[in-house]
């Protein structure tokens, strides 16, 4: 990159760029399909999963409402069209919109290594998003949510270990 271009080039800005209308969209998607995904396990999963992920479908589904309240706000409307830098693991995220096929009666342990990645990936886009978002009620938002991620994720770290040396706990 050039002294007179630190950034990048136009056209690279461009390309790392998208609308805070766009990353609005793409976080209601991945929380609708987390709360369907966890939803639909409640009934195929062992009991001692089956509490946690009917509490997971609970926290997405609040998520999900929390990013509509916000897309609907005056204040979020006109900035709407705003653009931000698209973060670097914004793939990984997208990745997780894509359910994994788990069969009828899926086990403990790959549900809970599918939903670690899955809250990992939402915490690091939530994280980046927050340091991009202009201040206000959407990077206050993304920041909240980040946290919340973070302890979904610690919750389902704790379950793993739980599950995988029961003799430990």
């Amino acid at each position: 990159m050039s002294e007179e271009h630190p950034e990048g080039t136009g056209r690279e800005r461009l390309e790392n760029s998208t609308t805070i209308g766009e990353v609005l969209e793409v976080a209601m998607g991945f929380e609708a399909t987390a709360r369907d995904f966890y939803a639909s396990l409640a009934g195929r999963v062992s009991k001692p999963l089956r509490g946690l992920v009917q509490e997971l479908a609970e926290e997405e589904k609040r998520h999900y409402q929390l990013f509509s309240d916000l897309r609907e706000r005056p204040d979020v409307q006109e900035k709407i069209s705003e653009k931000i830098e698209r973060p670097a693991n914004d793939h990984r995220f997208s990745d997780y919109v894509q359910l994994p096929e788990l069969g009828d009666y899926p086990d403990d342990q790959s549900i809970l290594q599918y939903a670690m990645g899955r809250e990992h990936a939402a915490m690091e886009q939530y994280g980046s998003l927050a340091e991009q978002a202009p201040a206000g009620p959407i990077q206050d938002l993304f920041r909240f949510l980040a946290i919340e991620e973070m302890e979904h994720k610690g919750e389902l770290e704790k379950r793993w270990y739980e599950l995988v040396y029961p003799s430990n706990v």
